[in-house]
């Protein structure tokens, strides 16, 4: 028997794993999906949020601030990226501005720090793109950007690495109360116990909790679409811009990400399919229109993809977190919609201290902290480069040209720990695939590498696991 079973392997399930690994305990991760961040986490804003915007009093308003400032810290233990490039909220209407003054001090009430409201002129001093209808806009340098699946996936390994184990490919079908804790049926046939259990199940969060407690709630799938600007309009604006949030959300922003590109979204639609991740056009008309309300001249030619992602909402617009009253050990970490990415270090941080209390936990005195990520070929300089490529060849041999992604990073993301199993798997971890072409050119590459690293033959090769096998034969050879 397992001390903690969590259900979920995106941000706040590997958050809460990595934090749980801090203590001497039996745990175990289970998820559906055959990959780290394959759910909500793999496609949101990809936002470090300050915290100004929610609500004081709620879980949101206790936890995005909190969250924020954990982030420098993380991104160095763990090795992943994060910047702290600011961001700001703009207001088009002289008499809105009493707006940003209740966001200000809402944020202040909330713990975010250096809130400042700007003059149009200033504002478009700090960032020339930004449209001349602005009259003021509300300035938060604590905000951020970060790529959330390479963070997840950072977490997840250092958690393996402290002794968490990872089940992935088996969904959760069943939950049973047994005497001294939970029974849980994986797949047709497969049954674990645990005396806790956290729900980490993003969109499916409802379903786990409603198998054992009369506490039922109902997740809400929104989705947001979203398009991605080629790296060479990456230095469009360098702040994330938000425009003064309505009760649909926080609207349409313009952003870079952290690795060099621009991007604009979301829309907010709420939807009945948890599974429906299509882009539409009008969805995409929508969030381009709302976006050159804020910037001057987006450079549209330079679009060179588009995707949508889902958030876990509910109808009472906070996150749920806790003990469920009538399961005890049944722990929710549930609804975590936006700014669940930049709460989610401190959410992890409650959820650990309530399975400290019930398993009266304690303290590992050699707890790995540190972290060390993939090589970033395209980050060093040429005499780092010849180094290693003396060291490894396979590091002189490249395989997406778009973003410089070598034949030894992506064999390290398969065989690390909890290594890349297929095409989205090996793209998370590296960025083969994300350049202009958009995998055109490395996808035969990469399904090569990953046939022969798992040992396997290319047509059992998938994009994600399930049935997204890119081969199914030899050309002829069924004729």
């Amino acid at each position: 028997m397992y001390d903690v079973i969590i259900i979920g392997a995106g941000i706040v399930g590997s958050s809460i794993a990595r934090e749980i690994s801090k203590y001497n305990l039996k745990v175990i991760v289970v998820d559906k999906d055959l990959d780290l961040a394959s759910g909500t986490t793999k496609a949101n804003s990809a936002i470090v949020h300050a915290g100004f915007d929610a609500k004081p009093g709620t879980f949101k308003g206790e936890l995005n601030a909190k969250g924020n400032l954990m982030f420098e810290k993380l991104s160095k233990e763990l090795d992943f990226p994060f910047k702290k490039n600011g961001s700001l909220v703009l207001c088009f209407n002289e008499n809105d501005k009493k707006k940003l003054e209740l966001l200000r001090e809402q944020g202040e009430i909330n713990g975010v720090p250096g809130l400042e409201i700007l003059t149009g002129e200033d504002t478009r001093k700090m960032e020339p793109s930004i449209s001349e209808n602005v009259v003021a806009a509300l300035l938060a340098p604590s905000g951020g950007i970060v790529c959330p699946y390479e963070m997840t996936i950072a977490l997840a390994e250092n958690a393996f690495t402290n002794g968490v184990e990872f089940k992935l490919g088996s969904q959760v079908n069943d939950i049973k109360k047994i005497h001294n804790g939970y029974s849980l049926l994986l797949n047709e046939d497969e049954v674990i116990e645990s005396k806790v259990i956290i729900n980490a199940a993003g969109l499916y969060s409802d379903v786990i909790n409603n198998f054992v407690s009369d506490e039922k709630f109902n997740i809400i799938p929104r989705k947001g679409e979203y398009c991605l600007f080629d790296k060479s309009a990456g230095n469009f604006v360098k702040k994330t811009i938000f425009q003064l949030p309505t009760k649909a959300g926080k609207g349409v922003l313009v952003t870079p990400t952290v690795d060099g590109n621009l991007l604009i979204g979301p829309n907010s639609v709420n939807i009945e399919d948890k599974e429906d991740l299509d882009t539409t056009k009008e969805g995409l008309d929508y969030i381009i229109d709302k976006a050159k309300l804020s910037i001057k001249d987006i450079p549209t030619r330079q679009i060179i993809t588009s995707f949508s992602g889902l958030r876990a909402s509910n109808k009472n617009g906070d996150f749920i977190i806790g003990e469920v009253k009538d399961s005890p050990g049944f722990i929710n970490a549930a609804s975590i919609d936006s700014p669940g990415l930049t709460s989610a270090p401190a959410i992890a941080e409650v959820v650990a201290s309530i399975v400290k209390g019930i398993l009266k936990a304690t303290s590992k005195e050699n707890f790995i902290r540190e972290r060390k990520g993939i090589v970033k070929f395209r980050e060093l300089s040429n005499k780092e480069r010849n180094t290693l490529i003396k060291s490894n060849p396979e590091y002189g041999r490249i395989v997406c040209r778009c973003e410089v992604i070598t034949e030894g990073e992506i064999k390290d993301s398969i065989r690390r720990p909890l290594g890349a199993k297929t095409i989205d798997g090996v793209k998370k971890r590296t960025r083969a695939g994300m350049g202009r072409c958009q995998a055109g050119f490395c996808t035969s590459r990469v399904l090569d590498i990953l046939s022969k690293e798992l040992n396997i033959p290319v047509t059992k090769v998938t994009k994600f696991g399930r049935n997204s096998n890119l081969l199914i034969g030899k050309n002829k050879e069924n004729l």
